[in-house]
């Protein structure tokens, strides 16, 4: 069974910087492809950034993808999200889910493995 543990939000002022941690364990990272994603109040889940197996495989939301970066320490079995240039429209709470497939994927339905989300936001 693979459980994954996000961290690192909470409030952030716009123009500032937030990393999000995912801890994942009960299978090394190595063979998980892993995704975050993030819901704000009232809209459906949102897929921002996910990373397979092959360091190479990395995809982002096209409308994020210029202030944000998804990293991998295999050896912490850990996941990062950095999150640059914040903006009121990112407040949401962000999910890091997984699966025990090579490719990055980009739908929440493509994950089988769920943290409890960590909440993130962002003032004017």
């Amino acid at each position: 069974q693979v459980q994954v543990v996000e961290s690192g939000g909470g409030l952030a002022q716009a123009g500032g910087s937030l990393r999000l941690t995912c801890v994942a364990s009960g299978r090394a990272i190595s063979v998980l492809s892993l995704a975050w994603f993030r819901q704000a109040d009232g809209k459906e889940r949102e897929f921002v950034a996910a990373t397979g197996w092959n360091p190479d495989d990395i995809r982002y939301s096209e409308t994020l993808k210029d202030r944000i970066t998804i990293s991998r320490d295999n050896a912490k079995n850990t996941v990062f999200l950095q999150m640059n240039s914040l903006r009121p429209q990112d407040t949401a709470v962000y999910y890091c889910a997984a699966r025990l497939t090579p490719y990055a994927l980009t739908h929440f339905t493509d994950y089988h493995y769920w943290g409890q989300g960590t909440q993130v936001t962002v003032s004017s």
